[in-house]
């Protein structure tokens, strides 16, 4: 059975593509830039630890509220545009603001003074990125339209990766500037402006339809409670979707395996590769983030796109990441000292990995609101996506935290003679390999049940246009 396919304009896609750039550049740069706190203004390791983890737990509470919020808005604009409009700005406005720090001024200063910066930024991040991923979920009804929606927001996306990793070469370079602090505060108002830019493009160009008829939860002080509660129950009731737990914890496994160890990347590569030599390592620790990103620019996501249409989404994510399992296998052998240029030959192999994931996710969880909306009658693309991106930002918060247990475990000090501690070099080195296969195995084992065929999308939505047309009650329960 097949349904009206709701073919979505390219400008319109390339248009949340462009949102999706300042959804990744902004934590992209704030990841390399967070070394300026510790490095060059003396942040002891406590602040360096609340300034990481407080954000995370400040989005947890923030993103569901804001999904609710989204979900529930009456406006001739729609649901979503608003928020991404004013988040945009938040974030801009913020990021500049929250790097204008001195080293002349006190470490308590410039940690309050950061903290509290910080919190306006992921407050503006939260009004951005929550509607923003709602926003694609709900440009398009067709099983295959919207992985290329997805693939092509990722697609441009990943150019912040490309980009970011050359910001350490401008940041130390003394021909750019004579200190990283001066850097982060020059180069943070150009982020700011164009990533804001960016995070506003969706909210101008892409379509939104009035919601004043809608019958949504009334928004007011007043019924702020149940409000809240209605929330909690919102959760409960996403998770008891299989196919929503099933995204959720592949994601989870996958995303954070690789980010528990993306964060030794230097470590291996200078120590592993150039005997602690940090300036004989030259650019090649920006080239594996670089190459790496464009790797899945060009290869993995047309590759993936193509393969989710011929093959289905299922079967498309198990080969990707199968093929990524390969690529973490080659990088324990291709990272031979004094030959970097060997580990490029892993790289196409590896990036299947992430590179591939949130463009068949992201897609996967749009046919699994369809669901929900078959079984309750509402669209809640503002909750699901934020409950699965939540799970993602605890993770993270996890993976932080890792990184710190595998230099323990290996017994790695940066400050020691590197022939000292070969075998801690060695221990990283493997840790930097298989810890992610185990990862992209688990989350292979939890998808190889999932059921949502093209087929099976496409009888969900025949339902969901009959009901429309019909003006009927909720039909029964899918599972």
């Amino acid at each position: 059975m097949s349904t009206t396919i709701n073919k979505v304009p390219f400008g319109q896609k390339v248009a949340f593509g462009i949102g999706m750039f300042a959804n990744q550049m902004f934590p992209a740069i704030l990841g390399i830039f967070m070394v300026v706190l510790v490095q060059d203004l003396g942040f002891p390791g406590w602040m360096w630890s609340l300034i990481y983890f407080f954000p995370r737990i400040f989005d947890s509470i923030t993103d569901p509220i804001m999904g609710f919020i989204s979900d529930n808005t009456k406006s001739k604009w729609g649901r979503r545009k608003q928020y991404v409009l004013l988040g945009g700005l938040i974030m801009g406005v913020a990021f500049i603001f929250m790097w204008q720090l001195y080293a002349e001024n006190s470490l308590q200063y410039n940690f309050w003074y950061f903290f509290i910066w910080s919190i306006i930024f992921y407050l503006g991040l939260t009004f951005f990125s929550v509607p923003y991923v709602a926003m694609g979920y709900e440009m398009s009804d067709d099983f295959h339209e919207r992985t290329n929606i997805m693939a092509i927001s990722q697609w441009i996306g990943q150019w912040a990766w490309v980009i970011a990793p050359w910001f350490w070469v401008i940041m130390y370079d003394p021909e750019w500037f004579s200190s990283a602090d001066v850097a982060v505060r020059e180069l943070s108002i150009w982020v700011a402006i164009v990533c804001a830019i960016c995070a506003m493009v969706p909210a101008f160009f892409i379509k939104g339809e009035s919601t004043l008829g809608n019958d949504y939860e009334p928004m007011n002080l007043s019924n702020i409670g149940k409000s809240l509660g209605k929330i909690l129950y919102s959760f409960v009731e996403a998770f008891k979707m299989k196919q929503f737990r099933k995204l959720c914890g592949a994601t989870f496994l996958i995303y954070n395996a690789f980010m528990a160890v993306s964060s030794l990347t230097l470590f291996v590569i200078v120590y592993k590769l150039f005997n602690g030599d940090v300036e004989a390592s030259g650019i090649w620790v920006s080239l594996f983030g670089c190459l790496s990103a464009l790797g899945t620019t060009f290869i993995v996501i047309p590759i993936v796109a193509r393969m989710s249409k011929k093959i289905g989404k299922k079967k498309a994510f198990m080969l990707s990441q199968g093929i990524s399992v390969i690529g973490y296998a080659m990088m324990y052998f291709l990272f031979v000292p004094g030959k970097p240029w060997m580990y490029i030959i892993a790289l196409p192999f590896f990036s299947f990995g992430i590179g591939s994931l949130f463009t068949i996710m992201m897609s996967m969880t749009a046919d699994v609101i369809d669901i929900d909306e078959l079984n309750t009658g509402k669209r809640r693309e503002g909750i699901f996506g934020a409950i699965y991106w939540w799970m993602v930002k605890v993770g993270f918060a996890i993976a932080g935290a890792l990184s710190g247990v595998f230099i323990s475990i290996a017994g790695f000090n940066p400050d020691l003679v590197t022939t000292e501690q070969e075998s801690a070099v060695d221990i990283l080195h493997a840790f930097f390999c298989f810890f992610p296969v185990l990862g992209t195995i688990g989350a292979m084992l939890i998808m190889r049940n999932y059921d949502i065929t093209e087929e099976r999308a496409n009888e969900i939505r025949a339902k969901l246009e009959k009901r429309k047309k019909d003006h009927q009650s909720p039909l029964s329960v899918v599972d």
